[in-house]
């Protein structure tokens, strides 16, 4: 009987782990390494090529970060499972990437030994995490039901409270510049307040982002 065999794209600058990764798939019955990379933009140049099942994203890299090289791989292909790969357990950061389109996480130092199982997992429909960062999951899930924000919207004032311009929101969502100024301006109007100040003490009082 054939075993399906599904395809891995790794990427990792750490040269050490990127080849006890390598290592541990080569010994695999179901997992197949069809290209490892130290950045991103590498990564996402050669996606259609690669047409991974699975991607093992490391959180920190050069250039582009592992956030949002997650959510352009997830919207390139959507049904591609995602894992962070991550040497500390930084909540937020972690949670930043699931939200970005991750499903879970492995920390190098203690799960790769386990990477096999956790893929085993995240394949059967699991989610690879710490009970800490499932709970911000979940405070997440509940506080976005009384929002009145829509999902992009949330999108949009995440990058306005982070300080970015309406250019770079503009560039990080895949959307033009005028398309950000629109959803701003119903964000003020949701909101009731006519400045990018107050809509931010508005959306973190209520924890909307």
């Amino acid at each position: 009987m054939d075993v399906q065999m599904y395809r891995v794209v790794l990427v990792e600058d750490n040269e050490m782990v990127s080849k006890t990764i390598s290592h541990t798939l080569s010994t695999a019955t179901r997992y197949q390494l069809v290209s490892a990379y130290d950045r991103c933009e590498d990564a996402l140049q050669y996606l259609d090529h690669d047409m991974p099942d699975i991607v093992l994203m490391d959180i920190r890299l050069l250039g582009m970060n592992g956030i949002e090289g997650t959510s352009r791989i997830k919207k390139k292909l959507p049904r591609c499972i995602v894992l962070i790969l991550t040497a500390a357990e930084n909540d937020e950061l972690i949670f930043s990437a699931l939200k970005a389109g991750a499903v879970g996480y492995i920390l190098k130092d203690e799960n790769i030994r386990r990477l096999v199982p956790l893929l085993d997992e995240a394949l059967a429909g699991g989610a690879p995490m710490s009970p800490s960062v499932a709970r911000m999951v979940v405070q997440s899930f509940q506080r976005q039901q009384d929002s009145p924000l829509s999902e992009r919207e949330v999108q949009v004032m995440q990058g306005v409270a982070e300080g970015k311009s309406y250019t770079r929101i503009a560039d990080d969502l895949f959307l033009s510049k005028e398309t950000i100024k629109s959803h701003i301006k119903n964000i003020f109007q949701k909101l009731d307040v006519n400045n990018k100040a107050d809509a931010i003490r508005v959306v973190n009082a209520r924890n909307w982002i």
